[in-house]
């Protein structure tokens, strides 16, 4: 079966153009190896799509959450609208199965690369929308993330890397942390960056991936990640010199100035 009709098999939906639908499978790899086999690549779709989703669970969630200010509504969207919450709902309908991928690009893993799948999901649901309609299309998109939707988080969980890394080097030395591109490599369908980030004149973390906002992100995930072994490393220091002078001691209660919330 063709991968486009396939998909709209798993999706249960009557697709009216299998074309439309397949141009949103279409990576820009495929399309420079294979010009002349599609109508074009699923960019500008995407471009669509991320108003339809963002649109979608942002009306889902304000009818959800009645009580919810713009604050925590915009964090519950964020989690879900995120790289790492599209990636999840592109799983859920095995989309990397169906993705047309040039060659060098399939052999990187791209079918599992969560930028890569959060950016086909959103072109996915911009082709949906031309052909479908808004109400059948938000009715698809709210039923898939009806699980992320109920989720009832806390707000530590709600934030991203980047925001408790903030949070917690403001809270400790006042300062903010400074992201640093340090390298760009690769054509313009294939780009990646590494980015530092730094606190202070100190690099805490690095990271990389197919766009700034992806490496800081993963930047600020290793800089928590540093923060917490600095943390452990601190307290099982101060408790060995406690034992050492004979003292009987009990776990002391995180404070302020230690990442007890840095976790994830």
């Amino acid at each position: 079966m063709h991968p486009a009709a396939a998909l709209a098999e798993r999706l249960g939906l009557t697709v009216r153009d299998s074309d439309l639908l397949e141009q949103a499978l279409v990576h820009s790899s495929w399309l420079h190896e294979h010009p002349d086999a599609a109508r074009g690549h699923n960019e500008r779709l995407e471009f669509l799509g991320d108003a339809v989703v963002n649109l979608a669970i942002s009306d889902a969630l304000f009818a959800a959450y009645p009580a919810d200010d713009e604050g925590l509504l915009s964090a519950r969207r964020a989690a879900i609208v995120s790289t790492v919450g599209l990636t999840r709902l592109a799983h859920r309908i095995d989309l990397g199965a169906s993705l047309f991928l040039g060659e060098g690009e399939a052999k990187r893993g791209g079918r599992r690369r969560p930028s890569l799948l959060a950016s086909a999901f959103e072109a996915l649901a911009g082709a949906l929308y031309l052909d479908l309609g808004w109400g059948p299309t938000r009715d698809w998109l709210v039923g898939l993330a009806a699980a992320e939707i109920a989720m009832d988080p806390s707000g530590a969980a709600l934030k991203s890397p980047k925001s408790r890394l903030q949070e917690f080097t403001q809270r400790r030395t006042g300062s903010r942390p400074v992201y640093h591109v340090i390298d760009a490599t690769g054509p313009d369908h294939e780009k990646l960056f590494q980015v530092e980030v730094v606190v202070e004149g100190r690099v805490l973390g690095a990271g990389e991936g197919p766009s700034r906002r992806v490496a800081e992100t993963a930047a600020a995930v290793h800089a928590l990640e540093q923060l917490r072994r600095e943390t452990a490393e601190r307290r099982g220091g101060s408790s060995r010199a406690i034992r050492g002078a004979g003292a009987v001691t009990t776990e002391s209660p995180a404070r302020d100035d230690q990442p007890s919330q840095l976790s994830g």
